[in-house]
């Protein structure tokens, strides 16, 4: 790994222009689109690496007592834990499965300087000595831990039936507030000086850690905000006047909990995983509701920030934003401690067997990302396309991501690590892996592109970021999948379009 690492570190992917692939001779009927999606549904998860959900896709275990996963025989193989992977890692423990009844697991360090530290220049041999969480009942091992289908059955069935990546990655390294930044904006420079507590949450303009929204109500500790001139994804829609809204569990109420996986209550809403609270162009400080039903997805005091419960009513009353990025409450939001994959799937499956229900459903895409990695054990080492040079950087020496940042921005050291996305719709391609290169930021620049808003400017990520339309074939249609949320396994389908892609039940 160490000897190819010059070439690896410095790899740039290509600009991507506005080509299509899979459109072929399809007419496009939406308005104000380039294809067909006039619905784009992001859900937003936490905190898991690609190794740690898909690393033996599609093999399962298959014990006694747990949902079974068989995949289909044309299934493609992924760049995922074979051979020495898994049985000679250069880690202190190989990779090993947990099992259904293991899915409550600790929370593990994700640090954007310790995610360095254990990527150790390419070597990638560090996980255990420092992202691995030691502290009782935890072991510092656990953090090679990973499921197979009999757990995430849902997921691995999605990918079975739509489209996944194998090579998207976190657009910087770091926790939760960095992802869902470069989500929305492809940048996390330029953030507001923080307060003394939140002296290693912002390093040189740039977030790199977990502070809150400056001003949200439900805000308890450090704090900061984006520059005024910085801009989101919102503000390219407004502009464009297309409906969208960003859709939290708990927003509505500060006080709302669950008890999480962990046996304890956990806030339904997290201050530090809603992005556009950070920008006084799109926030909404006082968590104030739409003035009506019909307002959701347009300009009025809840400015496009609203609760979960929301997006549910907007869509039952015929007013599904074009644009729709979705935050499970934080007990089914994946999370590692407080969240679990089986609480996650629950949240996944109703959700997503929802929207297929709808009449929408023709005209849409989902988008299964997340926002980190948690520190969780995945073996490929991220091109390095924005190199750093500050304090909190680590990844080639103290103080250093390869090399200073030509263009002065520093804190940005990414690609980080490798995470999970899937592509649910009508559209997608079947059973099938990309190998594309992509990034958080990919997302951001779908939207962009398929409504035509431009970019963002001043550096975001967006402009390097690699397509996601290789994902999509507009000449066929996916079949439905309805799944059991306690099971992940197929249930009677529903009435469906007739397809010319893949009809199979599933698993």
């Amino acid at each position: 790994m160490r000897r190819s690492l010059a070439t690896r570190l410095l790899c740039l992917p290509l600009i991507v222009g506005l080509s299509v692939p899979g459109l072929g001779g399809v007419e496009v009927v939406a308005a104000g689109t380039i294809t067909p999606i006039q619905h784009v549904v992001v859900i937003f998860q936490e905190n898991v690496s690609f190794d740690h959900y898909f690393g033996t896709y599609p093999d399962a275990e298959n014990p006694p007592n747990e949902p079974r996963f068989v995949p289909k025989a044309d299934t493609p193989t992924v760049n995922g834990l074979t051979g020495a992977l898994l049985t000679n890692n250069i880690n202190k423990v190989n990779p090993f499965r947990l099992g259904r009844a293991q899915a409550a697991t600790c929370d593990q360090n994700h640090d954007y300087k310790d995610e360095q530290v254990a990527y150790h220049a390419g070597g990638l041999d560090l996980f255990v000595e420092t992202l691995g969480n030691g502290t009782s009942p935890c072991k510092a091992t656990d953090v090679m831990g990973y499921f197979d289908g009999n757990t995430v059955t849902a997921l691995w069935n999605y990918a079975q039936h739509f489209a996944m990546s194998d090579n998207h990655f976190d657009t910087v390294f770091g926790p939760s507030t960095p992802g869902a930044l470069n989500l929305i904006s492809g940048q996390t420079h330029g953030a507001s000086d923080p307060t003394p507590a939140a002296d290693h949450e912002v390093v040189e303009g740039t977030v790199v850690g977990d502070p809150q929204p400056l001003g949200d109500k439900c805000s308890t500790r450090d704090a900061v905000e984006m520059a005024a001139t910085n801009r989101n994804v919102g503000d390219l829609l407004n502009a464009k006047n297309v409906t969208w809204g960003f859709f939290q569990g708990g927003f509505r109420d500060c006080n709302a909990f669950h008890i999480g996986s962990d046996g304890k209550k956990k806030n339904d809403y997290i201050p530090h995983h809603q992005p556009f609270q950070y920008y006084a162009s799109t926030r909404n400080l006082d968590h104030l509701p739409p003035t009506s039903v019909d307002m959701i997805g347009q300009t009025d005091q809840a400015n496009h920030q609203y609760d979960l419960t929301d997006f549910w009513d907007a869509v039952n009353a015929g007013h599904l934003p074009a644009v729709s990025f979705l935050k499970a409450a934080g007990y089914q939001d994946g999370h590692a401690g407080y969240s679990d994959p089986l609480a996650e799937q629950t949240f996944l499956v109703e959700t997503i067997n929802k929207l297929q229900a709808l009449p929408e459903w023709k005209t849409m895409a989902i988008f299964v990302a997340y926002d980190d990695s948690d520190g969780w054990y995945d073996h490929v080492m991220p091109p390095i396309v924005s190199p750093s040079a500050s304090a909190e950087d680590a990844l080639t020496g103290p103080g250093l991501c390869v090399k200073s940042n030509p263009t002065g921005i520093q804190g940005r050291c990414g690609y980080g690590p490798r995470l999970p996305l899937l592509v649910i719709s009508p559209f997608a391609r079947v059973n099938f892996v990309d190998h594309t290169l992509s990034d958080q930021s990919s997302i951001l620049q779908f939207i962009e592109d398929n409504w035509e808003l431009g970019r963002i400017g001043g550096g975001s990520f967006d402009e390097l970021a690699g397509t996601l339309f290789n994902m999509f074939d507009f000449r066929h249609r996916a079949a439905q999948l309805i799944l059991d949320p306690t099971t992940g396994h197929t249930v009677p389908k529903v009435a469906s379009e007739s397809s010319t892609g893949d009809s199979a039940q599933g698993n």
